[in-house]
């Protein structure tokens, strides 16, 4: 084993890679091919499925399951009980397997809310919010704030987490941002 932590109570399948400073916790289980970064922590009873790629820094609370099909970038930050999910048509009767998966892409420093949906075949932007209890059912742009059922943008977030108020600078850090078509950019 590396420098990284496992609970004894926990599984981690042959051909996982897991960063240096990761720390994974009670009933986990990371499947073949999963690739883990560094100093990522993974809070009681998580799944990694198979060949998920998850970036340095992320933080998974109790009771997610990441399917295959979905990738999380650095800094990452996945509320208790959020769900990802990987086919758009499911059937026990006629399952599709990975060919059928739909991406689904969660990029830099995004968070979700506990108890929301992520449907798949959706990209979260970077720095982007999702508030608990939310269902995202189409793409999120950068450091958008989405809630309800459909999930539906409320305003902008900060890189800190703060929301934006008029004028696009930020009441907790004062980084400024200006708004282009993929959402926000920080101004220098």
């Amino acid at each position: 084993m590396g420098n990284f932590f496992v609970h004894e109570s926990s599984y981690v399948d042959e051909g996982v890679q897991i960063g240096e400073g990761t720390r994974i916790w009670h009933f986990c289980h990371i499947q073949k091919g999963a690739v883990l970064g560094k100093n990522c922590s993974l809070g009681q009873n998580v799944n990694i499925s198979n060949h998920v790629t998850i970036g340095d820094g992320c933080k998974l609370q109790n009771n997610v399951s990441v399917y295959e099909g979905v990738e999380l970038q650095d800094y990452v930050f996945c509320g208790p009980s959020c769900v990802f999910t990987n086919d758009l048509t499911p059937r026990a009767k006629y399952p599709k397997g990975p060919a059928g998966y739909k991406k689904t892409l969660l990029k830099t420093g995004a968070s979700i809310g506990a108890n929301a949906t992520i449907v798949c075949g959706h990209t979260i932007g970077r720095w982007a919010m999702i508030a608990s209890g939310a269902v995202v059912t189409k793409d999120v742009k950068d450091h958008a704030l989405m809630a309800g059922i459909p999930a539906r943008q409320m305003g902008w977030v900060c890189e800190c987490g703060a929301v934006l108020k008029e004028g696009m600078t930020c009441p907790v850090c004062a980084r400024r941002y200006r708004e282009e078509a993929q959402g926000l950019v920080e101004v220098e």
